[in-house]
């Protein structure tokens, strides 16, 4: 199931490919294989203190959505970053199922955020993001907590069940959802710079010319506390 963003209009079209190598094409675009946020004027604040790149060349046609997924248990946990390869295996399968373009990605310990771009005419994120939570489940011992609700259900307890979906509006709408996925380790504090955290589509970026490697590091005056869990 999932949460749906309120906002609505029409989407911009993505022109451009940061690759084609592994790749599938679909419609004429190639795809890589690889809470509704409504964003909060502290986050636009908080980005407004770098650069902001252009992106635009980089979008591609179909319906984009920001994420938030977590696991049902938050902080301390760190079940994704120590099982980050079955994360990217299930990500990897389901992809080959159901194609999505994969805009930014980034896994903290105990939630992820992502922004990706279905092939057009396809609004199905729901069947994805199960997809991706039932084979992480399935890999996972069966040592969780789980509730009598989820038992007689016979649900695993890793992930929570609703996902965070928004759709991205415009060009400004997606820089600002691409850089809040970038920067959110930062904001965690789990490291002083983006480039430094390891599980992100930062690096990719970097490689791409979009951003410099020193991006987003705060200088000592400037706070790096984590979002609301």
């Amino acid at each position: 199931s999932r949460t749906r963003g309120t906002c609505a209009g029409s989407l911009v079209q993505q022109q451009a490919r940061l690759s084609s190598s592994n790749a599938v094409k679909y419609s004429h675009h190639y795809i890589l294989t690889e809470v509704e946020l409504t964003v909060h004027p502290v986050i636009i604040f908080f980005l407004s203190r770098f650069v902001m790149p252009d992106y635009r060349r980089y979008r591609i046609a179909g319906g984009t959505y920001f994420f938030t997924v977590n696991l049902l248990e938050r902080n301390p946990n760190d079940l994704l970053v120590k099982n980050i390869d079955v994360l990217r295996k299930a990500v990897r399968q389901t992809r080959k199922n159901l194609p999505f373009h994969i805009d930014a990605w980034v896994v903290l310990p105990d939630h992820l955020h992502g922004v990706w771009t279905l092939p057009a005419g396809d609004n199905d994120n729901s069947n994805r993001w199960r997809s991706i939570k039932q084979i992480f489940s399935k890999a996972m011992p069966k040592t969780e907590r789980r509730s009598g609700v989820r038992v007689a259900r016979g649900e695993r307890g890793i992930w929570q069940r609703r996902f965070w979906e928004h759709m991205i509006l415009d060009d400004v709408d997606y820089a600002a959802h691409i850089d809040y996925c970038h920067i959110n380790p930062v904001k965690h504090g789990l490291v002083k710079k983006a480039a430094d955290w390891p599980y992100s589509t930062f690096h990719r970026y970097v490689k791409a010319g979009i951003y410099s490697n020193g991006w987003a590091a705060p200088s000592s005056s400037e706070s790096t506390d984590g979002e609301r869990a």
